[in-house]
C-alpha cells in the first residue's frame, strides 16, 4: 500500500503529499521523508520513488540519484507502481511540471 492509499484510508491522520506549489527541492525533501520514514511519513519505497520521480521532473538532480539508488532495492512491480502513481499526480494536475 502506497502513501496515497494510506492517506485515503486514514481520515484522522493526514500524510504529507505532493502539492502543485512544491518545487523540485521540496519534493526531494518529501521523498527523503518517505524513504526514511520520518516527519510523519511511513517508510514507503514506492511513494518515495514516485516523489523522487516528480522531483527529478522538476529539476532536482539529487532526486535522480536517490531514485536510481532506490530502484536497485525495489522489485520491478514496485517501480512500475511508483511510475504509474507519478503519472496520476501529473495527469490530475496535482504536480505541475516546469516546461
Amino acid at each position: 500500500m502506497n502513501a496515497q492509499e494510506l492517506a485515503q484510508e486514514s481520515q484522522a491522520e493526514s500524510l504529507p503529499l505532493p502539492t502543485p506549489d512544491m518545487s523540485g527541492d521540496d519534493l526531494f525533501k518529501l521523498g527523503m521523508m518517505y524513504s526514511a520514514g520520518s516527519g510523519g511519513c511511513p517508510m514507503d519505497r514506492v511513494s518515495a520513488h514516485m516523489i523522487f520521480n516528480l522531483a527529478a521532473m522538476k529539476g532536482s538532480v539529487e532526486a535522480r540519484v536517490y531514485r536510481r539508488e532506490m530502484s536497485l532495492e525495489m522489485e520491478r512491480e514496485e517501480i512500475a507502481e511508483a511510475q504509474k502513481a507519478a503519472r496520476r499526480y501529473i495527469d490530475q494536475g496535482v504536480v505541475k511540471l516546469v516546461a
